[in-house]
């Protein structure tokens, strides 16, 4: 008998950009496949194999009700649940229709649309579920994935950096896009993780990260504003991969609300 840990990697709605992520990850998951048994891996393997599972990965968002009843069933064979990426921390691009005409949009897109099933809103596996752990990013970055799993092979507490991108774009020398070009960005108040990409090409972040730790996007919201930054600028900024996160969301919510005034 294997006394290996088991692993179970699960999609639900998503773009499938997480799991590649860890199949990038080629010659550590080879490595890792000799302590982990890779139990169910549906984007890697046919083979389906049956909880439980010690540890699972969770891609997407709960979109369907089959959705909904699925995750309870791979909640209770997990002793270990982890989300990846933005659609499963946090709704993901399919959560912009939250708050919005569910069925308008289906209208719009679908030529029968009676025969669409799905949820009037995108959620977030943690809506759901107890989670043990919450990978960011749009994909998340596969050193990071690799790492939570080789942490929970050794029994370490999982640790990822919570600092913003600006920290980032400093140690690498990157100058603000900000305050150098005049660009809305979003780093001041982004969980790092993507190693700064866009402001290194002279772009502003748009938040694949989600809300860095302790962060205030209203405010960073509020000083743009006041610097010639109009408000139907700075929304689609907010609504975008983390759209649903709580302090993006509120953030644009205020912002509509005070050009409403």
């Amino acid at each position: 008998m294997s006394n290996k840990l088991r692993l179970g990697v699960f999609k639900f709605a998503s773009c499938d950009g997480c799991q590649l992520s860890l199949l990038n990850a080629e010659d550590e998951l080879l490595a890792l496949a000799e302590k982990l048994e890779i139990a169910h891996f549906l984007e890697a393997s046919s083979i389906i194999g049956a909880g439980p599972f010690d540890v699972s990965l969770v891609e997407g968002s709960i979109s369907t009700e089959a959705d909904l009843q699925r995750i309870k069933d791979v909640r209770r064979l997990s002793k270990t649940l982890i989300t990846i990426g933005a659609c499963a921390t946090s709704g993901g691009i399919q959560a912009l229709r939250n708050g919005a005409s569910y069925e308008e949009f289906v209208r719009a897109v679908y030529p029968s649309p009676e025969f669409i099933h799905s949820l009037e809103t995108a959620t977030p596996i943690s809506q759901h579920v107890p989670v043990d752990f919450e990978l960011r990013g749009c994909p998340v970055n596969t050193k990071q994935l690799v790492q939570i799993l080789v942490d929970h092979l050794h029994g370490r507490r999982i640790r990822v950096p919570n600092h913003s991108v600006c920290r980032d774009c400093k140690l690498s020398g990157t100058v603000c896009v900000t305050v150098a070009r005049g660009l809305p960005c979003l780093g001041p108040v982004t969980q790092a993780g993507c190693g700064a990409i866009c402001p290194e090409f002279t772009r502003g972040c748009y938040g694949c990260y989600g809300p860095a730790h302790q962060s205030n996007p209203s405010s960073l919201m509020a000083w743009l504003s006041g610097h010639q930054h109009p408000v139907e600028q700075l929304v689609p900024l907010l609504q975008n991969f983390n759209a649903a996160a709580p302090a993006f969301s509120n953030a644009a919510k205020e912002l509509q609300e005070g050009a409403r005034r």
